[in-house]
């Protein structure tokens, strides 16, 4: 979601700055802005267009400077407009936060008392230019600087409610930039001579590699040269206690966001699934509960059940494993939506295995819900992510992680694929521990598991395709998708991609409940996708799809070769390459990936970063 990128340097640093928030645009954002100590001053420049019109006005501006903060902001409390746009300055009581101010800051997450606190700032004379939450935290500051900018900050924190990474610097105080961190992630970047803050270290490739991972509670004092870490003293409110955090070496190479001969990242991140998938999975030479970390094999043997914890594309990955892990490994799963599942009551249980999957590893959503179920007395925590170095993989007693690489388009899909092989992996280990996998079931399935990139790369192939059916779509404004069984949650996520990225509305059904509801949306106007594997229940769904046919509906069939759906009138079919068995899922969304980008390209729209949406949701 939105990003941050602050420097204290004796370099002009703003280059860095904006460089910074490019690498950062992945993330999804609705305006941008800059602000510098220049010449006994703050300057700022501020944008509702992209980073690179930014660039443009800074150097027309000759905005230039040592010290300086930068933002990308997905619009919360006010509309994406510049008075909203970060950075947000303060004056003073009876002073305008316009072209100059003394202190100016940028913010991540949601301030949940703020409407309290601008009633009490404006008591004292703060005059408001903004609709955000975040200009509260910059009068708060100013109220409270009594000539060090660090207390300002500490005695200011303790005042808000919410989730927030803050980065913050005062005119009074040259070459000093304080940050802090509260369920939104906060780095800091260790230079030679000079300092960095961001909410990614992807924003510092090439800058440094020398990274600090903050913690919750934590607060950074930089300056020239130096740094100190405080954090929230638990045991005293409101008072902080120096501590240290480990500088670690992290490669966010800047070759990971070239786009190359793609026409998007999304199109990139769809062709990279082979090698994402065999990245994922190199080194598997056996099923282990040690695969998930040390210590698994007897949390394995302990639990009696699965929750699962995620959102959006993370929660179809989770749908899609319970039919795994109830199946093939025997064990009741769960799947909550972390959003819900924090502020409903429910019935803990300490013998249940609490899995989060989340691509960042800084959801909000899911490391709260992961928080509230161990409040419940369930200890057993394993992740499923993408990002080794993220709050969810601190969090969690167990993990594993994928390895995709770097995913800039906002509608994941090399993320998804590979959590689904993740998710795999577990059921597989669990199954081993329950007594349920034979040494022969074991060498199948990672025969099985070796030839997904080489199956994948088939249905690449049908790319062309897939082409001719979205001129088809990118002409419609509603559709529908079908699936049964394990299938049923690739078709809400082949929904969902549709939906995010061309701007269609498209609901997921399972088909057997096409009777019940569904069904009365069926005309010739009307498309339906369906994902059509040679399993079980192909023959129920045979007679589903002869319920669209009778009411008029076009079909578009994803169908295994051996399942005996022809094309003809209204039925459009694209044979799969071969039948996955319970691996299928893996397979079949990747053509629904292919289906929405392509319609998308057909309409039009701004494929990478598609409107309303961010990549890492990191605010509730």
């Amino acid at each position: 979601m939105c990003g941050i990128v602050g420097a204290v340097s004796s370099r002009d640093i703003v280059p860095v700055l904006l460089e910074g928030l490019k690498r950062l645009e992945y993330r999804g954002y609705d305006s941008c802005g800059v602000a510098v100590h220049q010449g006994g001053e703050l300057r700022r420049a501020r944008s509702t267009a992209r980073v690179a019109e930014l660039q443009l006005s800074v150097a027309q501006d000759g905005i230039a400077a040592g010290t300086g903060i930068a933002h990308t902001r997905w619009a919360t409390h006010g509309a994406p407009a510049v008075h909203n746009a970060h950075p947000h300055f303060s004056s003073g009581p009876q002073a305008k936060a316009a072209s100059s101010g003394r202190v100016a800051l940028v913010h991540n997450g949601i301030i949940e008392n703020h409407d309290e606190l601008r009633a009490e700032l404006q008591g004292r004379g703060y005059e408001f230019t903004s609709q955000t939450d975040t200009e509260v935290i910059a009068h708060l500051v100013h109220f409270l600087y009594d000539g060090d900018l660090l207390d300002a900050v500490q005695r200011a924190l303790p005042r808000l409610r919410g989730a927030y990474a803050i980065a913050v610097f005062c005119r009074d105080e040259p070459q000093r930039v304080v940050g802090a961190r509260q369920g939104s992630p906060l780095i800091l970047g260790v230079g030679q001579g000079e300092n960095f803050l961001a909410s990614d270290a992807m924003a510092l490739a090439g800058v440094t590699d020398q990274i600090v991972y903050l913690e919750e509670g934590d607060v950074v004092d930089m300056q020239l040269g130096k740094t100190w870490i405080s954090s929230a003293d638990a045991t005293r409110p409101g008072r902080y206690a120096p501590v240290q955090r480990p500088v670690r070496t992290v490669q966010a190479h800047s070759g990971a966001a070239e786009l190359g001969p793609y026409r998007h990242y999304m199109q990139k991140e769809i062709f990279e699934q082979p090698r994402a998938l065999a990245d994922t999975l190199e080194g598997v030479a056996g099923i282990s509960p040690e695969l998930f970390g040390d210590g698994a094999y007897r949390v394995f043997k302990e639990v009696d059940r699965v929750l699962i914890l995620a959102c959006g594309t993370s929660f179809y990955s989770g749908s899609t494993a319970r039919y795994w892990l109830e199946s093939i490994a025997g064990i009741p799963t769960t799947v909550e939506i972390a959003s819900e599942y924090r502020y409903r009551d429910s019935v803990p249980d300490p013998k249940t295995l609490v899995v989060t999957i989340s691509q960042s590893g800084e959801t909000a959503d899911t490391l709260a819900a992961l928080k509230h179920a161990r409040s419940l007395g369930m200890e057993h925590t394993l992740t499923i992510c993408n990002v080794a170095t993220s709050a969810m993989v601190r969090e969690c007693k167990l993990a594993y992680i994928t390895r995709a690489g770097v995913e800039i388009g906002v509608a994941s899909t090399k993320a998804f694929t590979t959590q689904l092989a993740g998710l795999y992996l577990l059921t597989l280990a669990l199954a081993q521990v329950r007594g349920r996998l034979s040494d022969e079931q074991e060498a199948a399935e990672l025969k099985a598991l070796r030839h997904l990139p080489l199956a994948l790369q088939a249905v690449l192939a049908l790319e062309p395709q897939v082409i001719a059916w979205s001129e088809e779509f990118a002409r419609k404004e509603n559709a529908l998708f079908l699936g049964r069984g394990l299938h049923y949650p690739i078709a809400l996520e082949g929904a969902l991609k549709l939906k995010e990225i061309s701007y269609i509305h498209a609901e997921a059904y399972s088909a057997g409940e096409l009777k019940h509801g569904p069904l009365a949306l069926v005309t010739a106007e009307m498309p339906v996708v369906t994902v059509a594997p040679n399993d079980a229940l192909l023959e129920k769904l045979k007679s589903n799809l002869q319920e669209v046919r009778a009411r008029g509906g076009e079909l578009y069939v994803f169908a295994d070769a051996d399942t005996h759906i022809d094309s003809g009138p209204g039925v459009h079919v694209i044979r799969m390459p071969e039948h996955y068995g319970a691996l299928s899922p893996i397979l079949h969304v990747v053509p629904l990936q292919l289906l929405a980008y392509h319609t998308a390209c057909a309409r039009g729209t701004d494929v990478d970063k598609p409107r309303n949406l961010a990549k890492s949701v990191t605010v509730e």
